[in-house]
């Protein structure tokens, strides 16, 4: 769209005002309708935002294509169709580098950035029978799922307990944080790994 935009600025073509003018109001009567039916749900998907984001963004250039439309017809400004058109491209590439960020987190599998991480490992340190976490890794599976992997130390007393241990992580894991995926691995404080780090990469 920039390079044809870029192509009108130096060669502008005869365009038909009334045609830019109707097909904008149609335009923008069907965007606004679908924008306003997408505002609600967008606050929390990743999808509905892009789509409404789409829609709004759409809207905006069909004000713009009217509002273009009457200055060629009444000024036979010309020069105004590629204009927009670049504005139009421009807007576009905007909210898709602003939108982009999330998703390439998601399919990184990158750390949620709504989880105070701190805040799980205190959690899961207060569980029963926990000794000691390393080797934490927080993982972005979805739009709203979060997963995480541990290593567990338990307690000498809690280690023929192992089910109600990780029964206790769970529920703490999914009541407190919304986390409801955890891979597990216990350690015996025998055999467990020494001077170990909290949080492992990822």
């Amino acid at each position: 769209m920039i390079y044809e935009g870029g192509m009108r600025f130096i060669d502008p073509p005869e365009i038909k005002g009334w045609w830019v003018v109707w097909l904008g109001i149609i335009a923008l009567v069907v965007d606004g309708l679908t924008a306003l039916l997408t505002y609600s749900m967008q606050k929390d998907s990743v999808n509905i935002r892009a789509l409404f984001l789409h829609n709004l963004s759409d809207a905006f250039a069909s004000i713009a294509v009217v509002v273009g439309g009457a200055l060629i017809l009444l000024y036979d400004m010309r020069w105004v169709d590629p204009a927009i058109t670049i504005g139009i491209a421009s807007y576009i590439l905007y909210l898709g580098l602003t939108e982009i960020g999330g998703t390439i987190r998601t399919l990184m599998l990158g750390s949620p950035l709504d989880i105070d991480t701190d805040s799980v490992i205190e959690a899961l340190s207060n569980v029963e029978g926990v000794l000691d976490l390393h080797h934490v890794h927080f993982w972005q599976m979805g739009e709203h799922d979060a997963s995480l992997d541990a290593h567990v130390v338990v307690e000498i007393s809690a280690w023929n307990e192992l089910e109600k241990v990780k029964g206790g992580i769970k529920r703490t894991l999914e009541n407190e944080f919304g986390i409801t995926h955890s891979t597990l691995e216990f350690e015996h404080p025998d055999h467990s790994h020494k001077d170990a780090h909290t949080y492992g990469h990822g």
